[in-house]
């Protein structure tokens, strides 16, 4: 028998890189660098679908999505976002909240946080109350050019039901 519940943990880094847009949860942020990597570089989406599909005990991002696999160069996070969400709903589970913690020098979260809220309960169909989000600085810990992301998100046994994702609506899949 499944678990009535279960937790998973994601975590993410990139580093600062000019020439690109900062994107954190899907929500475009201004300042003078974005975050590098093979994808849109989004670290806390990344973050949240390492903690859902770790919850299930499924493969994890870079598995799913590798690097090498140039299909994946530029990709909107929310692809990797979505296909999580099908995983946990396909196990039988639906997300009953997520929490996260950003550490980062600049910019600062405060004032982007509830637009980052909204998009990222938006993407994952709960309401905005059940998306934490909180900003640290990377105080003596050496890694002010970085961006790092920490989620832990609680699944709930559904019976095994299948609906479609938000972030499937959102990026006009089936």
């Amino acid at each position: 028998m499944k678990p009535a519940m279960r937790i998973g943990f994601g975590w993410d880094s990139h580093e600062f890189v000019s020439g690109v847009p900062l994107k954190i949860g899907g929500v475009e942020i201004s300042h003078s660098k974005g975050l590098g990597g093979h994808s849109d570089g989004d670290l806390l989406l990344h973050a949240i679908t390492d903690a859902l599909l770790g919850a299930i005990g499924a493969p994890d991002i870079g598995t799913l999505f590798p690097p090498s696999d140039q299909q994946w160069k530029g990709a909107d996070s929310a692809v990797f976002l979505n296909e999580a969400l099908k995983r946990v709903h396909t196990a039988g589970y639906n997300i009953v909240n997520v929490d996260s913690s950003l550490i980062m020098l600049a910019p600062k979260i405060g004032p982007n946080a509830p637009s980052i809220r909204g998009h990222v309960a938006k993407l994952l169909g709960i309401p905005t109350d059940c998306v934490g989000l909180k900003a640290k600085t990377p105080e003596g810990i050496g890694t002010d050019n970085a961006a790092i992301a920490n989620v832990v998100v609680l699944l709930e046994r559904t019976g095994g039901a299948l609906k479609k994702s938000v972030a499937a609506k959102a990026l006009g899949k089936k």
